[in-house]
């Protein structure tokens, strides 16, 4: 996770799409504004007052930002919203908040749009201090609901499972295609393992494993996440039957030369573009924030990580391999029973 958040859209974006993270941070720091539309608002001379800066500097900052703050809460009332605001004001503190009578528009910030504030601001020591607390508060929250490890975080998708054993049939398809159609020896199995990776990915088995820490001893495909375990599978059995077709048309085993012509034809179809940029983003944006993981080849492809991602990996929809493979089982175990 990248720890110069002012510096970084992606890294502050993937802490405000956390809203597990969000909801220990909010307990952590006990800031209470307005209660209005059900979360706490603040106004622009409130966060002034907190961060200790001149509300023209806070003015700067949000023109400087303004796309980036009205998608993550900031809004503008006006008409009835603003004399709700008001109303909802005087009973969160006995009074209306200092508004000028001639108030006809007035910007607040909900608790998501305060945090990314205080990741922008780099010229307020209090500010400072809140992004050391943000990203300590983050880091503890997914080391709490992983186990205090990332390393098979991919595991914890509900899509897991069933992917992975479904990729074991179509990869024996392609080992089975390997050994009929060409014409070469054992080296042709981890050779074009590897040349279905990079073009997926853009990095050998070696390279990955490097990248994200791992022995040798383990697998790594049990690392990698649904999506991209599907477009590996996709690859694999398309090709075992462009090398099945291409053998019967030929009446003999491809050479390696002819293979790889093969390959390379295959690999350049228009229709794997979706899909592999799709893959790649997903992937490289995963990693980097959960794994602390770059994929230099693929940073191109880095966003933040979407909000539903941290309901499938760290939320109520995740769950460790273990108990999935438990209720996988058990669920196979009662089909059994009513044959």
């Amino acid at each position: 996770m990248k720890k110069d958040l002012t510096a970084s859209g992606v890294a502050r974006q993937n802490i405000l799409n956390n809203r597990y993270a969000l909801e220990e941070i909010q307990k952590a720091i006990g800031l209470k504004g307005v209660l209005f539309e059900g979360e706490y608002k603040f106004t622009k001379k409130q966060l002034a007052e907190f961060f200790e800066i001149d509300v023209r500097t806070l003015t700067n900052c949000m023109k400087q930002n303004d796309d980036e703050l009205t998608n993550n809460g900031y809004v503008v009332l006006m008409g009835k919203s603003l004399r709700d605001y008001k109303l909802a004001s005087a009973e969160s503190f006995g009074k209306e908040i200092d508004f000028p009578t001639k108030t006809t528009v007035l910007g607040v910030f909900n608790f998501r749009a305060f945090l990314n504030v205080a990741m922008l601001l780099s010229n307020s020591d209090k500010a400072k201090q809140l992004r050391s607390v943000i990203l300590d508060i983050t880091l503890d929250t997914i080391n709490k609901r992983t186990g205090g490890g990332t390393k098979y975080i991919n595991q914890r998708d509900e899509d897991f499972v069933i992917n992975l054993l479904q990729g074991e049939y179509y990869r024996k398809e392609f080992t089975d295609a390997l050994a009929n159609y060409v014409d070469m020896g054992q080296a042709k199995y981890p050779i074009y393992t590897d040349k279905v990776y990079k073009s997926i990915f853009r990095e050998d088995a070696d390279e990955y494993r490097k990248i994200l820490r791992l022995e040798q001893d383990e697998n790594v495909r049990h690392t990698m996440y649904s999506e991209v375990l599907d477009l590996i599978s996709s690859f694999e059995t398309g090709f075992a039957d462009e090398l099945r077709m291409k053998c019967e048309e030929l009446g003999r085993k491809l050479s390696p030369t002819e293979t790889d012509a093969l390959f390379s034809r295959f690999e350049h179809q228009r229709l794997w573009e979706p899909l592999r940029e799709k893959a790649r983003q997903k992937m490289a944006s995963r990693d980097l924030y959960f794994r602390d993981a770059l994929h230099q080849n693929l940073a191109e492809y880095i966003k933040s990580v979407a909000p539903e991602d941290f309901d499938r990996f760290i939320g109520e929809r995740s769950m460790e391999l273990s108990k999935r493979l438990e209720t996988y089982i058990d669920a196979l175990k009662r089909l059994k029973e009513r044959e």
